[in-house]
């Protein structure tokens, strides 16, 4: 009898250990979501843009078109921070006035973006590095992320650097001629 009581009681601690997991997992997720829906209020207060699919989907980060991003980029009076995460030796060439913190970096460099609140741009080669990135800052704490979609690819400044690049040369053959 003695031995039933023991493999009743093994059952039993191992069905508590179980319950408890469960609850610390549920724990986790609800705090995720009040520090999600904290960000969303964030957002419309300060009268930041905020998708839809934030607040339908639980989507933690804004994805900006580069158009509209490049549009804060260049808005004087926009508090922002730039985060480029490309790799150390990518091809596109750093933005004036960016944090470039490579995405590998991240997990023991995040400490160098000073605000957890202020609108954060983050920007890759393709877009793809921002998501990854985006969603490794929203554990770390941050809010207010937005992923660059498609990054430096369709950045409109290397664009408008391309049609400088453009203008002198066919300055040069005019002078050439």
């Amino acid at each position: 009898m003695s031995l039933k009581v023991f493999q009743m009681l093994e059952f039993l601690n191992t069905r508590l250990s179980n319950i408890e997991k469960n609850i610390a997992r549920i724990d986790e997720k609800l705090d995720f979501s009040i520090a999600l829906q904290r960000n969303h209020l964030i957002r419309v207060k300060n009268g930041d843009p905020i998708d839809d699919n934030m607040i339908l989907m639980g989507t933690p980060y804004n994805d900006l078109t580069p158009e509209k991003a490049f549009k804060i980029f260049s808005d004087p009076d926009m508090d922002f921070i730039l985060l480029d995460v490309s790799q150390e030796n990518s091809a596109f060439k750093k933005i004036e006035g960016s944090i470039r913190i490579p995405l590998e970096d991240l997990d023991h460099r995040y400490a160098e973006i000073e605000s957890k609140t202020t609108p954060l741009l983050v920007i890759s080669e393709n877009g793809l590095r921002s998501i990854m990135a985006c969603e490794k800052l929203i554990k770390k704490g941050y809010l207010n992320l937005n992923n660059i979609s498609g990054g430096h690819q369709f950045w409109p400044g290397n664009q408008e650097n391309e049609n400088d690049k453009s203008e002198e040369l066919s300055e040069k053959l005019k002078i050439a001629l």
